[in-house]
């Protein structure tokens, strides 16, 4: 099994940035891929972006492409989402995810273990 813990939530005004964390315990050496995705009130869960565990693909949504950046410490086992240019469309509950096998996924039930999520709030 895999933990994982995000940090890093918040509240920002538009045009600010955040970063969240996502750290891994457990049996780490079995992740092939890392996620983020988000959820925002009645709305389903959406994919965000996605980072192979050597960094070397990366994916993001259009939505928040030239905005968002995924990286990883490998060291750490952490994954990080950093966040710029937010928007009040970006407020949601973002979850961080990690999957055993195979490359990038965009799609929920491809990732195997789960976040509790973190609330990020962006005012106008």
């Amino acid at each position: 099994q895999v933990q994982l813990v995000e940090s890093g939530g918040g509240l920002v005004q538009t045009g600010g940035s955040l970063r969240l964390s996502c750290a891994a315990s457990g049996r780490t050496f079995s992740i092939a891929a890392w996620g983020w995705f988000r959820q925002a009130p009645g709305k389903e869960r959406e994919f965000v972006g996605d980072i192979t565990w050597s960094g070397g693909s990366i994916v993001y949504a259009d939505s928040v492409k030239g905005r968002f950046t995924i990286s990883r410490d490998n060291a750490k086992v952490t994954v990080y989402l950093q966040m710029n240019s937010l928007k009040p469309e970006d407020t949601a509950v973002y979850y961080c995810a990690a999957k055993r096998e195979g490359g990038l996924a965009t799609r929920r039930y491809e990732y195997d273990y789960w976040g509790q999520g973190a609330q990020v709030t962006v005012s106008s």
